[in-house]
């Protein structure tokens, strides 16, 4: 049994993913909030419903979220319980029709990624994690079921997850630096984080800027809640504080047994490059 309030999230992400798949499937507007930097109709109007949802499940909290105004979360880091949203996150994805993008919402509180829920709106699964209580995964209005990470215990056995935007050498890199036995590329941080919760994974790595704290919030709590691992490149756990909010040192989410491993290899990486 979910608790009380990370239903009320998971209800507030399946309004909103629904909202997303009217708009994929009869059409959006799009524009650039910068360089390669898309964002859509559906990513403005999910990011209006989300916050004013919430706004009235939890009242007084600041909501930093991908499509707000930072005016309106400007205080954030004083707060002692923060939402962080991703109205859509993986908008390349979505602008593209291949399914791999999500809404992802995180509560921080007692200095940790708390709650999370990632949510596809196609086809329509739902992820969700308390830590300390479990992560599931619903299909549909079905009934939430248990997930947990793999117990791959070797990196020569392990799938790792990466960006969809890396190129074929990156991939190989990333294949050789970490010596994995298989590489697999997908859309949005969300999905990837969710996969590794439920075991269809064994680890997602990003080692340069990874987006921001509303890219990372969600997946830090549902990994977590699952039975995995959760941290910045270089296994540090993020600082949802921070007055910057880009994940400028990556992201690394694994099973258990993974992580230090992951950790070992970039480590002796980053040691052989020139300072």
């Amino acid at each position: 049994m979910i608790n009380p309030l990370l239903g009320q999230l998971l209800a507030v992400a399946r309004d909103a993913a629904k909202l997303i798949a009217r708009h994929y499937e009869e059409g959006f507007e799009i524009g650039y909030k910068g360089p390669n930097d898309p964002v859509t109709s559906a990513d403005q109007a999910a990011n209006a419903l989300i916050v004013s949802q919430l706004s009235a499940i939890l009242p007084h909290i600041p909501i930093v979220a991908e499509e707000s105004d930072p005016a309106t979360f400007a205080n954030y880091r004083k707060a002692e319980r923060i939402l962080f949203v991703d109205p859509l996150d993986g908008t390349r994805d979505f602008i593209r029709r291949n399914g791999e993008f999500a809404v992802m919402i995180g509560l921080y509180e007692e200095q940790r990624a708390q709650l999370g829920v990632v949510f596809a709106p196609v086809p329509g699964v739902a992820w969700l994690g308390s830590v300390g209580e479990g992560a599931w995964r619903v299909e549909g209005d079905g009934e939430p079921m248990r997930i947990s990470p793999t117990t791959t215990a070797r990196l020569a056995d392990a799938d790792l997850l990466v960006s969809r935007s890396r190129s074929a050498e990156g991939i190989a890199k990333a294949s050789a630096l970490l010596g994995v036995a298989s590489v697999t590329r997908m859309g949005s941080a969300g999905l990837k984080g969710a996969k590794i919760a439920d075991g269809s994974s064994d680890l997602y790595l990003s080692p340069g800027v990874a987006g921001q704290r509303w890219d990372a919030c969600a997946i830090d709590a549902i990994v977590t809640a699952a039975g995995g691992r959760f941290g910045d490149s270089h296994g540090h756990p993020l600082n949802y504080r921070d007055a910057d909010l880009s994940n400028r040192s990556g992201l690394l989410a694994s099973n258990a047994e993974l992580f230090d491993a992951a950790l070992e290899r970039l480590a002796a990486h980053r040691s052989q490059q020139p300072t």
